[in-house]
This record gives C-alpha cells, structure tokens and sequence, in this order.
C-alpha cells in the first residue's frame, strides 16, 4: 500500500506532465500558424520577385509599343508639318505641305534651328527652267534621299536632288529623274506669279527663296 506522500508525489508528476503535453501542443500551433501567415504575407525576398516580374512585364509592353510606333512607312504620302516659303526677301509667304517621310523631316528639322536663305543662281539658263526652279543646300546639312524615277509632275511639287539640291516645279511638266518627295505648295495664281517674279537682287545677278 502506498503511503500519502507517494500519492503526493504521484499526483504532482502527473499534472506535470500534462502541462508539458500542453506547452508542445500550444508550440506546435504557433509553428503552423506563422508558417501559414508566412505563405499567405510574403516578407521583402517574395515582394522584389513579384516587382520584378513586373517590371520585365512592363519592359515588354514598352518594347512592344516602340516597336509598333516605329513601323510608320517612310514613304508615307500623309502631310506630317510644314514649313513657310518666300519668294524674294519681302515675298508672301507661302507653305509647304511636307510628306512623311526621312528626307522631309530631315529638311525641316535643319529650318527649325536656322531659317534658309538660299540663293538661286540660276534662274532661266538651264534645261527646264520654264516649268522647274533648284534651290542648292550647304552641304554640310546631311539630308537622306530616297530617290524614285518621276516621268510627270504638277505644278506646285517639291523634291529632293542628292546631293543637296531642293527641285520645285511650278509648272505642270513630263520629263524624267531620280527624286526624293519632300512635299508640295498649293499651285495657285498668286504663287505661281511669286515664284516667276521673284525679283533679282540688286548688284548680285541672283534671286533668293527664304524657307523657315
């Protein structure tokens, strides 16, 4: 028979036990739930992943979209801007519709740092030059031709001659040549009257087109 401090004894190494049974099932909770909170709430190594992602997404999108907007034909017959043309120093002015295309933009992005005063030596002494007058450009102005055969043309059209010469017509014409499109002027009256007028400068034997 035990005595009564053995029951004693008994009894208290029992519900030490059952307070240790209790203390790992409680840990062993903790451990699940802030696994489970730790899947659900990614800390800083997950969150720079998803930023990642998607930033290379929107890098993508981006490239996509560049790609898209560049796929424009540079041959584009579409006016893209103008440009303003005088006849003479005190001439009207008159406008250019320009094309889109490289050798258009390349003449109007020049004008736009410096307006072009361009003399025309040559005004009524050259093959054509009943219906066409040319403009030469400095050469140090790079200008990208993309040159096609012209068999007719109306009054009024502009090309480009590489290297450096501006063409514009006038006068309706068949002939034949290489140019590149640059645009063209509204062929009425009064500008077909400015261009043929244009007045010659005094002591200088030329005449000048301003274009800006």
């Amino acid at each position: 028979m035990k005595t009564k401090k053995e029951n004693k004894m008994q009894k208290k190494t029992g519900r030490l036990v059952l307070t240790m049974l209790a203390l790992g099932t409680l840990v062993s909770a903790g451990v699940t739930g802030c696994s489970k909170a730790a899947a659900q709430n990614p800390q800083s190594g997950g969150t720079q992943q998803i930023s990642t992602e998607e930033s290379q997404a929107d890098g993508n999108s981006s490239n996509f979209s560049g790609v898209g907007s560049g796929e424009e034909s540079s041959g584009n017959e579409e006016s893209a801007g103008e440009l303003s043309v005088s006849f003479g120093d005190n001439g009207e002015a008159f406008t250019l519709h320009l094309y889109d295309n490289d050798t258009a933009k390349a003449i109007a992005r020049h004008v736009g740092t410096a307006e072009w005063r361009l003399p025309i030596y040559h005004y009524d002494d050259y093959e054509g030059w009943e219906y066409m007058q040319y403009y030469d450009i400095p050469s140090r102005y790079e200008i990208p031709s993309l040159p096609e055969t012209v068999t007719s043309v109306k009054a009024g059209e502009v090309y480009y001659s590489d290297p450096n010469r501006i063409v514009l017509f006038y006068q309706d014409a068949e002939m034949q040549g290489e140019y590149s499109r640059v645009g063209y002027f509204d062929a009425s009256e009064a500008f077909v009257s400015a261009v043929e007028n244009n007045p010659v400068l005094e002591g200088w034997g030329n005449k000048i087109v301003v274009i800006r």
